[in-house]
């Protein structure tokens, strides 16, 4: 795409808008930093430039561009990045920010030869490829590392098609620039059309030094959240509820020492958000012509930011998810979790600009571009909701509503356990949503018989001592989380509810809620975990926290269904892995452990296993898994999506199916890299 002669156009006085003010107030400032810097993709293409792929044929890298070559030298580097009036360091592949469009075509064979010229290792992970473990760019798991000055040479086929990207797997190098888009084109003809395409990426940029805040988020992880929730509130919610409740709700909030409101770890109190590494004074514009099909190639190379986006005026048509086909489901808006990538098909007839607009989930800020037939248009910026607030099902509490009300929930909360001291463990599991235990496998599956546990009540969302207390010699319940020197597990069923609670558990003191409302328990999972999901449940059909009250179209993930059949064996087991945290610690990890602390999930090369996340946190988690798709049970029998990354909801329950046919040690992580950092992170070994 060529770079447009004039970096902006001064708005009509006669027509100003809040958009162009802000458009003509940040340009001038801010095109010297961005035009040395912006890849040509980046850059708003002329009106009359060429599409990117003619209708019908797949897309087609431009000659002239090196990343169509099998060979591609690429070099990391640190450069000047600028906002205005503000300067930071910016870690950059080939001097831009994002890094260069890489563009291949499926079955060719690559080579690409990193070279460090930072003063520190540094790495890149392809994200969502399938390759050859040495080849996957993690260092400590896979390869090394890139040492300052030296060159490494990855090689490996393209065995797949769709749209990627790539990043650093280095400290918080991602955050700080080190990301950019990998389209492969497929070998054949894709099932639509399109007159010509744009790659959309989103991030989140930090004048900060990532490694500072992280630091200040161990200390208070709410430092950065300044839409907590105020006296103003309280008196509101006291008019809409009256006194008591909202007394009540609060007071139960405290306990859990959570907030409502604790949507996101950092905000646009410290964030830039960047589309094609663009801040919205100054928003990348794609040209088309009115009739035309447009695709958007839409990553979210984002270090800790989930977005809604939306294109006011348009629907979109979405055709792949993490690159891979899906039958096309048209929505008005969806939201991409840290790590995923969604193409839609856009069909703007009217001869105007188009906002792409993509809020943040706290809506603290918002990425902004626009779709327009020439340079110089605007459209309205979409005004910015309220933002959200966490609810009862956000803690694991889904199926104990009564009520429209929070407080209703945790009063049949009350109920349930204060009665629950004399049920048998028959009784416990029904609760639960186990199946009921047959006569041979005794009351409890996978329980310990030489020594009775003294279980009295299912784990509940529920506020856990930061102690390690309570982790006698009882053995746990079936499903471990896979994470131990054997990857506990258990043969896949019926989802159990007790499933993924770790052995040496002991639940002694959970019945009765007395006078302390949700009452205290001891930790199942020890000291890295401040609250366990009583009922998770799956939440494939739902849009995520702050969506689907404005009567728009929002996508979910049942709604995606790959495009074609294919055989889809059953599991040989399956292995719970319950995703942990401590969020006034800022401790993260699996089974309530850190990186640190496990072993690797094992797997024995060409099984085929269920992976089930239990969400016991309050945050959505985008999980990853190196090296192999994950297949989404969404009930879609034999077009079961493939994912790389799927994001999990607070408080959820979902099932993964993996087939381990990559050997190698594989990285595992949530890819909130802040959450890497502080220790949600595995290795799964294939051998």
């Amino acid at each position: 795409m060529a770079r447009s002669d004039s970096p902006f156009v001064l708005p009509d006085p006669t027509n100003a808008s809040r958009r162009e003010f802000l458009r003509a107030a940040g340009a001038a400032c801010l095109w010297a930093g961005l035009s040395r810097l912006a890849p040509a993709y980046a850059q708003t293409p002329h009106a009359g430039h060429t599409p990117a792929a003619a209708p019908g044929a797949p897309a087609t890298p431009p000659t002239s561009s090196p990343a169509s070559q099998a060979v591609v030298d690429l070099t990391i580097d640190k450069m000047d990045f600028r906002i205005c009036d503000r300067v930071g360091r910016a870690v950059t592949v080939n001097g831009s920010l994002p890094a260069p469009l890489l563009r291949f075509r499926q079955g060719q064979e690559i080579e690409l030869r990193v070279t460090n010229r930072l003063n520190e290792r540094s790495s890149i992970h392809w994200h969502g490829i399938l390759l050859p473990a040495e080849m996957d760019g993690v260092p400590g798991v896979s390869f090394k590392g890139i040492e300052p000055g030296e060159t490494f040479v990855y090689r490996f086929p393209l065995k797949q098609y769709g749209t990627y990207w790539y990043h650093s797997h280095s400290g918080m190098q991602e955050q700080l620039g080190l990301y950019g888009p990998l389209i492969i084109d497929p070998a054949e003809p894709e099932p639509f059309t399109y007159a010509r395409e744009y790659v959309v990426m989103l991030s989140d940029w930090t004048f900060s030094d990532p490694m500072r805040l992280l630091a200040k988020l161990k200390k208070q992880s709410n430092f950065s959240n300044l839409q907590q929730r105020t006296l103003g509130d309280f008196f509101d919610d006291v008019s809409a509820k009256g006194f008591k409740r909202t007394w009540a709700e609060r007071k139960e909030w405290g306990k859990m020492r959570m907030d409502p409101s604790d949507i996101a770890d950092l905000t646009g109190t410290y964030f830039n958000y960047l589309l094609n590494g663009r801040p919205a004074e100054t928003p990348w514009t794609g040209i088309f012509n009115p009739g035309e099909r447009v695709r958007l190639r839409i990553i979210n190379s984002a270090a800790t930011t989930h977005f809604d986006v939306r294109i006011p005026g348009l629907k979109m048509t979405v055709v792949q998810a993490d690159g891979q086909h899906v039958k096309p489901v048209e929505v008005e808006e969806f939201r991409i979790g840290a790590a995923e990538t969604y193409d839609v098909l856009v069909e703007p007839t009217e001869n105007r600009a188009y906002s792409l607009f993509a809020e943040t989930t706290d809506r603290s800020g918002y990425a902004l571009g626009t779709l327009a037939p020439r340079e110089g248009m605007s459209a309205p910026i979409p005004e910015r909701r309220k933002r959200p607030l966490r609810t009862m099902a956000d803690m694991g509490m889904a199926d104990m509503a009564m009520g429209d009300s929070a407080m209703g929930k945790m009063e049949m909360g009350a109920k349930q356990m204060g009665g629950m001291s004399g049920m048998s463990a028959a009784e416990h599991a029904a609760m639960m949503g186990a199946k009921p235990a047959t006569p041979s496998s005794g009351a409890m599956a996978g329980m310990n018989h030489g020594a009775p546990a003294t279980l009295s009540a299912p784990p509940m969302a529920s506020p856990a001592p930061s102690t390690a207390a309570g982790t006698g010699g009882h053995a746990g319940m079936a499903g471990m989380a896979g994470m131990g020197k054997d990857s506990s597990t258990k043969p896949p069923s019926g989802h159990e509810g007790m499933a993924g609670m770790p052995g040496g558990s002991d639940m002694k003191g959970m019945p009765g809620m007395g006078s302390g409302g949700m009452g205290a328990m001891k930790n199942p999972f020890g000291p890295g975990n401040s609250m366990v999901a009583m009922s998770p449940m799956s939440r494939t059909h739902e849009p995520g926290t702050g969506l689907g009250e404005d009567g728009r179209r929002v996508l979910v993930y049942r709604d995606l269904v790959a495009l074609d059949a294919r055989p889809m064996p059953a599991p040989g087991r399956e292995i719970v892995i319950n995703v942990t945290g401590n969020m006034e610690r800022f401790i993260w990890g699996f089974d309530g452990k850190k990186f640190s602390e496990a072993e690797p999930v094992r797997l024995r090369f060409g099984e085929r296993v269920r992976l089930t996340f239990v969400n016991h946190t309050m945050m959505e988690h985008p999980l990853h898994l190196h090296g192999m798709f994950m297949e989404l049970e969404t009930g879609a029998d034999g077009l079961a999506p493939l994912k790389h990354t799927v994001n999990l909801k607070p408080g959820e329950k979902m099932s993964v199916l993996v087939t381990a046919d990559a050997p190698g040690d594989w990285a595992f992580h949530c890819h909130l890299f802040y959450h890497m950092e502080a220790g949600m992170f595995r290795v799964f070994n294939v051998a």
